[in-house]
């Protein structure tokens, strides 16, 4: 009865999650696409500091004059190398000054930094496509994984198989690369929705390591039968840097 129970909160959660992202898209205003973003990215960042084990250093106010920042400044990703830059100097300024405070401004920071300003660059279809391709991605690796998995792909993620995660990656690569043809040519897509995919795993493989040594489950609660938000947006984070990346070198 219990996973009869969890697996409905998945779904209904899903949905609504999937209602809301479409509602948004179809608004498609940079200041609601700010705001939304920014929730999103204060929530992560508030898992994330508890996953470091940097939540009593209270570093949620720079996150957030960070994200501010991003509303008024055209090149959120060169918040994220500035913001480097600043904290390097503050390290070999006060020898009190922890490395370890500046992990969040790395993860979840940078990868929501760099899709806000893809959204910005490339539009909301270049959103579209980068949802599509993470989401594919997850589909095509559980099914193809439950259907003919065997070979474990990595002990970071014992439920992950070799078969399914190169099902995944095939599924998004031809699928996804549809929905690149909004944005650049089939090629391009097709090259783009492949890295994009791969770099997805590897994002959903970050955040498993990082619940692993923090010793939870989760990085949180707040989203019923998913857990918390870096649950859900950690394929994302790899993902968008990469297909930022690539669209500014490639097209």
């Amino acid at each position: 009865m219990g996973i009869l129970a969890s697996s409905k909160e998945r779904i209904v959660t899903g949905v609504a999650l999937l209602a809301a992202v479409f509602v948004i898209g179809w608004i498609d205003n940079f200041y609601v696409m700010w705001f939304v973003f920014g929730v999103i990215y204060l929530l992560a960042f508030k898992e994330a500091v508890k996953l470091f084990g940097v939540e009593k250093d209270n570093l949620l106010p720079y996150a957030a004059l960070l994200w501010l920042l991003a509303g008024i400044y055209p090149y959120g990703d060169d918040l994220f190398v500035l913001a480097g830059v600043g904290y390097a100097s503050l390290v070999a300024y006060n020898k009190e000054v922890q490395w370890r405070d500046f992990f969040p401004f790395i993860y979840p920071t940078a990868g929501l930094l760099f899709v806000f300003t893809m959204y910005q660059e490339y539009g909301v279809l270049s959103l579209l496509w980068l949802l599509a391709v993470v989401a594919l991605t997850d589909i095509g690796a559980y099914f193809v994984g439950k259907s003919i998995g065997k070979t474990p792909f990595c002990e970071t993620s014992p439920n992950k198989t070799l078969e399914g995660v190169f099902g995944g990656v095939a599924v998004a690569t031809f699928v996804g690369a549809f929905f690149g043809l909004f944005v650049v040519g089939f090629w391009t897509a097709l090259v783009i929705s492949l890295a994009v995919s791969a770099t997805s795993i590897f994002g959903d493989l970050f955040e498993s390591s990082l619940k692993r040594s923090a010793g939870v489950k989760d990085s949180g609660d707040l989203l019923p039968g998913h857990g918390g938000v870096l649950d859900r947006i950690d394929g994302y984070l790899f993902g968008g840097i990469v297909m930022l990346v690539l669209l500014r070198g490639l097209v």
